[in-house]
């Protein structure tokens, strides 16, 4: 997978092209990585990306004109490396709080592409014309505000690299994780048997693989119903839910549950 970012903070990404599992997986050439700075392709001595917004208001506002320079050679080189030239394979991608939240079922989506475009804004936003002309897709990360699209781009890098085969070292722990099959994950437990008083759940640590998978489930069904209800009825809509999982619901209506300590 080939991703491009666009952004006047370049240096940024190197937090996942240095470290950690996305890291490995660049050194394994699972993925690709290459930003573009909109900085490189402005005319003039300020070297200026941004302006005032017409009609007043606080902020400034991303010019359209380098940001589409900057895009433009992004997706050229896409295409070209792609054995494509002339027309770039990738998907646009603004990170923006008017974008449609990310969910894991569109991280799944988008780590199946070939090449992605992410383009990182800054200020109060970017020129509209550059997101109604050069952008595939909105996404938004959480209903909160950051100083600017890095962070979130990131997030998304690391999201759909993890996804990749061979990229964690344990396929299966990805499959495992929250949201990948509707619910949140489970609670885990590792050394000592006991901490501060507390002890491992005893299932834990009877050897019984079939028990063990049935108190996880439930502890994620637990957990879910807990703090994500609506998470349930989208696994139920999904059919993601089986008989033994209704069954547990059905005897656990939320209301009855507590802090989810996990002792059943």
């Amino acid at each position: 997978m080939r991703i491009d970012v666009v952004s006047i903070f370049p240096a940024m990404f190197a937090a996942i092209s240095e470290h950690g599992i996305t890291a490995r997986a660049l050194e394994r050439g699972l993925w690709s990585l290459e930003c573009w700075n909109p900085r490189d392709f402005t005319h003039d001595a300020y070297r200026r990306v941004d302006d005032r917004p017409y009609g007043g208001g606080p902020g400034m506002v991303m010019l359209a004109e380098p940001l589409a320079a900057a895009i433009a050679a992004a997706s050229q080189a896409a295409g070209d490396a792609g054995g494509h030239a002339g027309a770039s394979p990738s998907h646009r991608i603004y990170l923006s709080p008017q974008g449609r939240p990310l969910t894991h079922d569109r991280v799944v989506e988008l780590a199946a592409m070939p090449s992605l475009l992410l383009v990182a804004g800054r200020y109060e936003a970017i020129d509209q014309r550059l997101i109604d002309t050069r952008i595939d897709e909105e996404i938004c990360i959480g209903d909160f505000v950051v100083s600017g699209g890095e962070l979130p781009a990131m997030m998304l890098i690391d999201a759909i690299v993890r996804m990749l085969p061979g990229a964690v070292n344990d396929d299966e722990s990805v499959l495992r994780d929250s949201f990948a099959d509707g619910l949140l994950d489970c609670p885990h437990y590792t050394r000592p048997e006991v901490f501060e008083s507390m002890p491992v759940p005893a299932v834990l640590m009877s050897g019984h693989h079939a028990r063990i998978a049935r108190w996880r489930r439930e502890r994620a069904l637990e957990l879910t119903l807990a703090r994500r209800p609506e998470l349930i009825e989208r696994a139920r809509t999904a059919g993601r839910l089986d008989r033994d999982d209704e069954r547990w619901l059905a005897a656990h209506p939320a209301r009855d549950l507590g802090k989810g300590e996990g002792t059943g």
